[in-house]
Protein backbone atom coordinates (compact mmCIF):
# COMPACT_ATOMS: atom_id res chain seq x y z
CA UNK A 1 0.00 0.00 0.00
CA UNK A 2 1.23 3.47 -0.87
CA UNK A 3 0.77 6.06 1.88
CA UNK A 4 0.65 9.66 0.69
CA UNK A 5 2.91 12.37 2.10
CA UNK A 6 1.09 15.70 2.17
CA UNK A 7 2.14 19.23 3.09
CA UNK A 8 0.43 19.86 6.46
CA UNK A 9 -1.46 22.97 7.52
CA UNK A 10 1.04 25.57 8.71
CA UNK A 11 -1.28 28.25 10.05
CA UNK A 12 -4.25 30.29 8.93
CA UNK A 13 -2.25 32.81 6.90
CA UNK A 14 0.11 30.27 5.28
CA UNK A 15 -0.97 28.86 1.89
CA UNK A 16 2.34 27.63 0.47
CA UNK A 17 5.85 26.62 1.43
CA UNK A 18 9.23 25.98 -0.18
CA UNK A 19 11.22 22.74 -0.17
CA UNK A 20 14.43 23.77 1.58
CA UNK A 21 16.11 20.39 2.13
CA UNK A 22 15.58 16.76 1.13
CA UNK A 23 16.82 14.65 4.01
CA UNK A 24 16.08 11.17 2.55
CA UNK A 25 16.58 10.54 -1.17
CA UNK A 26 13.74 9.23 -3.30
CA UNK A 27 13.95 5.44 -3.60
CA UNK A 28 15.58 4.93 -0.23
CA UNK A 29 14.11 2.98 2.64
CA UNK A 30 12.66 4.87 5.60
CA UNK A 31 11.44 4.04 9.06
CA UNK A 32 8.19 5.33 10.52
CA UNK A 33 8.56 8.93 11.84
CA UNK A 34 11.99 9.29 10.22
CA UNK A 35 12.82 12.81 8.95
CA UNK A 36 12.47 12.99 5.17
CA UNK A 37 11.96 16.59 4.01
CA UNK A 38 12.34 20.10 5.46
CA UNK A 39 10.02 22.86 4.25
CA UNK A 40 10.19 26.56 4.98
CA UNK A 41 7.58 29.29 5.03
CA UNK A 42 7.78 33.03 5.41
CA UNK A 43 7.70 32.57 9.19
CA UNK A 44 9.22 29.24 10.20
CA UNK A 45 10.83 25.99 9.03
CA UNK A 46 9.25 22.57 9.61
CA UNK A 47 10.42 18.99 9.14
CA UNK A 48 8.09 16.36 7.60
CA UNK A 49 8.28 12.76 8.80
CA UNK A 50 7.63 9.41 7.12
CA UNK A 51 4.06 8.30 7.91
CA UNK A 52 5.01 4.60 7.63
CA UNK A 53 8.04 2.38 7.05
CA UNK A 54 8.81 1.37 3.48
CA UNK A 55 10.28 2.70 0.24
CA UNK A 56 10.19 6.48 -0.18
CA UNK A 57 9.18 8.10 -3.45
CA UNK A 58 9.30 11.91 -3.80
CA UNK A 59 8.07 14.07 -6.68
CA UNK A 60 9.66 17.34 -5.57
CA UNK A 61 13.13 18.89 -5.53
CA UNK A 62 14.86 21.57 -3.48
CA UNK A 63 13.49 25.02 -4.27
CA UNK A 64 10.03 23.84 -5.36
CA UNK A 65 7.01 25.79 -4.10
CA UNK A 66 4.28 23.53 -2.74
CA UNK A 67 0.71 24.17 -1.60
CA UNK A 68 -0.87 23.19 1.69
CA UNK A 69 -2.38 19.69 1.27
CA UNK A 70 -0.30 18.92 -1.83
CA UNK A 71 0.95 15.34 -2.19
CA UNK A 72 4.74 15.49 -2.47
CA UNK A 73 5.44 11.76 -2.38
CA UNK A 74 4.50 8.35 -1.07
CA UNK A 75 5.82 5.56 1.11
CA UNK A 76 5.25 2.05 -0.33
CA UNK A 77 4.79 -0.16 2.72
CA UNK A 78 4.81 -3.39 0.66
CA UNK A 79 8.29 -2.93 -0.76
CA UNK A 80 11.00 -4.60 1.23
CA UNK A 81 14.01 -2.34 0.88
CA UNK A 82 17.18 -4.39 0.69
CA UNK A 83 20.21 -3.32 2.62
CA UNK A 84 22.86 -1.62 0.56
CA UNK A 85 25.46 -4.13 -0.69
CA UNK A 86 28.80 -4.06 1.00
CA UNK A 87 31.42 -2.30 -1.09
CA UNK A 88 33.76 -4.71 -2.96
CA UNK A 89 37.46 -4.31 -2.34
CA UNK A 90 39.24 -2.60 -5.20
CA UNK A 91 41.90 -4.86 -6.76
CA UNK A 92 45.40 -3.58 -6.32
CA UNK A 93 47.08 -2.81 -9.63
CA UNK A 94 50.71 -3.83 -10.08
CA UNK A 95 53.13 -0.97 -9.90
CA UNK A 96 53.79 0.49 -13.33
CA UNK A 97 57.19 1.44 -14.58
CA UNK A 98 57.48 4.98 -15.93
CA UNK A 99 57.50 4.93 -19.75
CA UNK A 100 60.85 5.39 -21.43
CA UNK A 101 61.36 8.69 -23.15
CA UNK A 102 60.43 8.60 -26.83
CA UNK A 103 63.33 9.05 -29.22
CA UNK A 104 61.81 12.27 -30.49
CA UNK A 105 61.94 13.70 -26.99
CA UNK A 106 65.71 13.43 -26.93
CA UNK A 107 67.09 16.38 -28.89
CA UNK A 108 70.62 17.23 -29.58
CA UNK A 109 71.99 20.72 -29.04
CA UNK A 110 72.18 21.57 -32.81
CA UNK A 111 68.47 20.64 -33.20
CA UNK A 112 67.45 22.89 -30.31
CA UNK A 113 69.42 25.82 -31.73
CA UNK A 114 67.80 25.30 -35.13
CA UNK A 115 64.31 25.38 -33.59
CA UNK A 116 65.12 28.61 -31.78
CA UNK A 117 66.04 30.22 -35.11
CA UNK A 118 62.81 29.16 -36.77
CA UNK A 119 60.46 32.21 -37.09
CA UNK A 120 57.26 32.04 -35.04
CA UNK A 121 54.02 32.39 -37.09
CA UNK A 122 52.22 35.72 -36.54
CA UNK A 123 48.82 35.35 -34.90
CA UNK A 124 45.77 36.08 -37.06
CA UNK A 125 44.39 39.60 -36.81
CA UNK A 126 40.83 38.26 -36.48
CA UNK A 127 39.34 39.08 -33.08
CA UNK A 128 39.32 36.26 -30.60
CA UNK A 129 35.93 34.98 -29.50
CA UNK A 130 34.58 36.83 -26.48
CA UNK A 131 35.30 35.10 -23.19
CA UNK A 132 32.92 35.30 -20.25
CA UNK A 133 33.95 37.89 -17.69
CA UNK A 134 35.78 36.23 -14.79
CA UNK A 135 33.89 36.14 -11.52
CA UNK A 136 35.50 37.96 -8.59
CA UNK A 137 37.63 35.62 -6.53
CA UNK A 138 35.77 34.15 -3.59
CA UNK A 139 32.30 35.29 -4.72
CA UNK A 140 29.51 32.95 -3.71
CA UNK A 141 25.77 32.85 -4.26
CA UNK A 142 22.98 31.13 -2.39
CA UNK A 143 19.22 31.22 -2.52
CA UNK A 144 17.57 33.56 -0.03
CA UNK A 145 15.31 31.59 2.29
CA UNK A 146 11.61 32.38 2.58
CA UNK A 147 12.16 33.45 6.18
CA UNK A 148 14.98 35.80 5.22
CA UNK A 149 12.91 37.29 2.38
CA UNK A 150 10.01 37.90 4.74
CA UNK A 151 12.29 39.54 7.33
CA UNK A 152 13.72 41.82 4.64
CA UNK A 153 10.26 42.71 3.34
CA UNK A 154 8.92 43.53 6.81
CA UNK A 155 11.92 45.66 7.74
CA UNK A 156 11.49 47.79 4.61
CA UNK A 157 7.72 47.92 5.17
CA UNK A 158 8.19 49.22 8.72
CA UNK A 159 10.58 51.94 7.56
CA UNK A 160 8.17 53.01 4.80
CA UNK A 161 4.80 52.79 6.59
CA UNK A 162 5.45 53.95 10.18
CA UNK A 163 6.64 57.19 11.72
CA UNK A 164 9.32 55.43 13.76
CA UNK A 165 11.39 57.36 16.29
CA UNK A 166 13.77 56.23 19.03
CA UNK A 167 14.38 57.67 22.49
CA UNK A 168 17.35 56.68 24.64
CA UNK A 169 18.17 56.44 28.32
CA UNK A 170 20.54 54.55 30.59
CA UNK A 171 20.00 52.32 33.57
CA UNK A 172 22.22 51.57 36.56
CA UNK A 173 22.29 47.76 36.82
CA UNK A 174 23.79 47.67 40.35
CA UNK A 175 20.69 46.45 42.18
CA UNK A 176 19.82 43.79 39.62
CA UNK A 177 23.37 42.42 39.72
CA UNK A 178 23.25 42.32 43.52
CA UNK A 179 19.93 40.47 43.54
CA UNK A 180 21.16 37.93 40.99
CA UNK A 181 24.32 37.27 42.96
CA UNK A 182 22.47 36.92 46.26
CA UNK A 183 19.46 34.87 45.09
CA UNK A 184 20.91 32.82 42.22
CA UNK A 185 21.48 29.59 44.14
CA UNK A 186 18.05 29.59 45.80
CA UNK A 187 16.35 30.57 42.54
CA UNK A 188 17.96 27.68 40.64
CA UNK A 189 17.06 25.23 43.37
CA UNK A 190 13.43 26.31 43.21
CA UNK A 191 12.86 26.70 39.47
CA UNK A 192 15.63 24.64 37.87
CA UNK A 193 16.78 27.58 35.71
CA UNK A 194 19.10 30.53 36.22
CA UNK A 195 17.86 33.99 37.15
CA UNK A 196 18.77 36.05 34.10
CA UNK A 197 18.40 39.69 33.14
CA UNK A 198 15.49 39.24 30.75
CA UNK A 199 12.86 38.46 33.40
CA UNK A 200 13.60 41.80 35.10
CA UNK A 201 13.18 43.66 31.81
CA UNK A 202 10.00 41.79 30.91
CA UNK A 203 8.48 42.58 34.30
CA UNK A 204 9.54 46.24 34.05
CA UNK A 205 8.10 46.45 30.52
CA UNK A 206 4.82 44.91 31.70
CA UNK A 207 4.48 47.52 34.46
CA UNK A 208 5.23 50.32 31.98
CA UNK A 209 2.69 48.93 29.48
CA UNK A 210 0.03 49.08 32.18
CA UNK A 211 0.93 52.69 32.94
CA UNK A 212 1.05 53.69 29.24
CA UNK A 213 -1.50 51.50 27.43
CA UNK A 214 -1.09 53.19 24.03
CA UNK A 215 2.31 51.50 23.72
CA UNK A 216 0.55 48.14 23.42
CA UNK A 217 -1.79 49.33 20.66
CA UNK A 218 -1.58 49.32 16.87
CA UNK A 219 -3.23 51.00 13.91
CA UNK A 220 -5.78 49.10 11.85
CA UNK A 221 -7.31 51.27 9.14
CA UNK A 222 -8.72 54.34 10.89
CA UNK A 223 -8.80 52.70 14.31
CA UNK A 224 -6.35 52.23 17.17
CA UNK A 225 -6.64 48.68 18.50
CA UNK A 226 -5.28 47.58 21.89
CA UNK A 227 -3.86 44.10 22.40
CA UNK A 228 -5.91 42.15 24.96
CA UNK A 229 -2.88 40.65 26.71
CA UNK A 230 0.55 41.27 28.14
CA UNK A 231 2.39 38.74 25.96
CA UNK A 232 5.90 40.03 25.20
CA UNK A 233 8.12 38.84 22.36
CA UNK A 234 11.82 38.20 22.89
CA UNK A 235 13.99 38.39 19.78
CA UNK A 236 16.11 35.27 19.25
CA UNK A 237 18.92 35.08 16.68
CA UNK A 238 19.14 31.77 14.77
CA UNK A 239 21.13 30.50 11.79
CA UNK A 240 18.02 30.95 9.64
CA UNK A 241 17.29 34.50 10.79
CA UNK A 242 15.73 36.50 13.60
CA UNK A 243 12.66 35.03 15.31
CA UNK A 244 10.49 36.53 18.05
CA UNK A 245 8.84 33.84 20.21
CA UNK A 246 6.32 35.23 22.67
CA UNK A 247 6.44 34.93 26.46
CA UNK A 248 2.83 34.44 27.57
CA UNK A 249 0.97 36.11 30.45
CA UNK A 250 3.83 38.30 31.65
CA UNK A 251 1.48 40.21 33.96
CA UNK A 252 0.68 37.05 35.90
CA UNK A 253 3.80 34.89 35.43
CA UNK A 254 6.49 34.81 38.11
CA UNK A 255 10.16 35.49 37.43
CA UNK A 256 10.78 31.74 37.47
CA UNK A 257 7.96 31.00 35.01
CA UNK A 258 9.26 33.67 32.64
CA UNK A 259 12.82 32.33 32.80
CA UNK A 260 11.52 28.79 32.13
CA UNK A 261 9.74 29.97 28.98
CA UNK A 262 12.90 31.75 27.82
CA UNK A 263 14.99 28.57 28.30
CA UNK A 264 12.41 26.48 26.40
CA UNK A 265 12.39 28.89 23.46
CA UNK A 266 16.20 29.05 23.40
CA UNK A 267 16.32 25.26 23.13
CA UNK A 268 13.67 25.25 20.41
CA UNK A 269 15.57 27.91 18.47
CA UNK A 270 18.82 25.90 18.58
CA UNK A 271 17.00 22.77 17.40
CA UNK A 272 14.93 24.56 14.76
CA UNK A 273 11.68 23.75 16.56
CA UNK A 274 10.06 27.19 16.83
CA UNK A 275 6.44 26.87 15.64
CA UNK A 276 4.01 29.45 14.27
CA UNK A 277 2.01 29.34 17.50
CA UNK A 278 5.16 30.35 19.40
CA UNK A 279 5.40 33.53 17.32
CA UNK A 280 1.80 34.73 17.52
CA UNK A 281 0.17 37.41 19.62
CA UNK A 282 2.93 39.57 21.14
CA UNK A 283 2.01 43.15 22.10
CA UNK A 284 5.59 44.38 22.63
CA UNK A 285 9.11 43.17 21.81
CA UNK A 286 12.46 43.19 23.62
CA UNK A 287 15.73 42.60 21.77
CA UNK A 288 19.12 42.23 23.45
CA UNK A 289 22.03 43.27 21.26
CA UNK A 290 24.20 43.39 24.36
CA UNK A 291 24.86 39.65 24.20
CA UNK A 292 26.81 40.34 20.99
CA UNK A 293 28.62 43.35 22.47
CA UNK A 294 26.42 46.15 21.11
CA UNK A 295 26.79 49.38 23.08
CA UNK A 296 23.96 51.30 21.40
CA UNK A 297 21.58 50.65 18.50
CA UNK A 298 18.19 51.64 17.09
CA UNK A 299 15.82 48.64 17.09
CA UNK A 300 13.20 48.40 14.32
CA UNK A 301 9.54 47.80 15.15
CA UNK A 302 8.06 44.32 14.94
CA UNK A 303 4.75 44.92 13.07
CA UNK A 304 1.97 45.42 13.90
CA UNK A 305 3.38 46.37 17.32
CA UNK A 306 4.05 50.03 18.10
CA UNK A 307 6.97 49.64 20.50
CA UNK A 308 10.23 47.73 20.89
CA UNK A 309 12.92 47.96 23.56
CA UNK A 310 16.61 47.49 22.81
CA UNK A 311 18.92 46.24 25.58
CA UNK A 312 22.68 46.64 25.25
CA UNK A 313 25.99 45.68 26.84
CA UNK A 314 26.60 46.37 30.52
CA UNK A 315 29.69 48.58 30.81
CA UNK A 316 31.27 49.99 33.96
CA UNK A 317 31.44 53.79 33.69
CA UNK A 318 32.17 56.70 36.06
CA UNK A 319 28.88 58.23 37.22
CA UNK A 320 28.14 61.28 39.40
CA UNK A 321 26.02 60.09 42.35
CA UNK A 322 25.40 62.38 45.35
CA UNK A 323 28.07 64.72 44.00
CA UNK A 324 30.62 61.92 44.02
CA UNK A 325 32.15 60.09 41.07
CA UNK A 326 31.63 56.34 41.40
CA UNK A 327 32.00 53.40 39.02
CA UNK A 328 28.67 51.78 38.15
CA UNK A 329 27.59 49.02 35.73
CA UNK A 330 25.52 50.92 33.18
CA UNK A 331 23.36 49.86 30.23
CA UNK A 332 21.99 52.06 27.46
CA UNK A 333 18.32 51.49 26.63
CA UNK A 334 16.69 52.32 23.29
CA UNK A 335 12.91 52.55 22.88
CA UNK A 336 11.66 52.73 19.28
CA UNK A 337 8.01 53.64 18.83
CA UNK A 338 5.41 54.53 16.22
CA UNK A 339 4.93 58.29 16.52
CA UNK A 340 1.49 58.02 14.88
CA UNK A 341 0.17 56.50 18.11
CA UNK A 342 2.70 57.40 20.78
CA UNK A 343 3.71 61.00 21.45
CA UNK A 344 7.29 61.89 22.32
CA UNK A 345 6.39 62.82 25.88
CA UNK A 346 4.65 59.49 26.43
CA UNK A 347 7.58 57.58 24.92
CA UNK A 348 10.09 59.27 27.22
CA UNK A 349 7.90 58.66 30.26
CA UNK A 350 7.48 55.00 29.31
CA UNK A 351 11.25 54.51 29.17
CA UNK A 352 11.83 56.46 32.41
CA UNK A 353 9.19 54.27 34.07
CA UNK A 354 11.18 51.18 33.02
CA UNK A 355 14.46 52.76 34.18
CA UNK A 356 13.09 53.48 37.65
CA UNK A 357 11.78 49.96 38.12
CA UNK A 358 15.02 48.40 36.89
CA UNK A 359 17.16 50.53 39.19
CA UNK A 360 14.89 49.68 42.15
CA UNK A 361 13.39 46.24 41.38
CA UNK A 362 11.43 46.21 44.68
CA UNK A 363 9.02 48.59 42.91
CA UNK A 364 8.04 45.69 40.66
CA UNK A 365 6.61 43.85 43.66
CA UNK A 366 4.28 46.82 44.20
CA UNK A 367 3.44 46.98 40.48
CA UNK A 368 4.53 50.64 40.27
Amino acid sequence: MKVEIKVPSLGESISEATISRIIKASGSGVKRDEEIVEIETEKVNQVLYAPQAGQLSLNIKVGDTVKIGQVIGTVDTEVQVAAAPAPQPTPVKPAEQPPAAAPSARKRAPDVIAEMKTPVPVASSAPAPAQPAPQPAGEGRKRMSSLRKTIAQKLVEVKNTTAMLTTFNEVDMTRILEIRAKEQEAFQARYGVKLGFMSFFIKAATAALKAYPDVRAYIEGDEIVSFPNYDIGVAVSTDKGLMVPVIRGCDKASFGEIEKQIVQYSKKAREGGISLDDLRGGCFTITNGGIFGSLLSTPILNPPQSGILGMHAIVKRPMAIDDKVVIRPMMYLAFSYDHRIIDGKEAVQFLVHMKENLEDPTRLLLDL
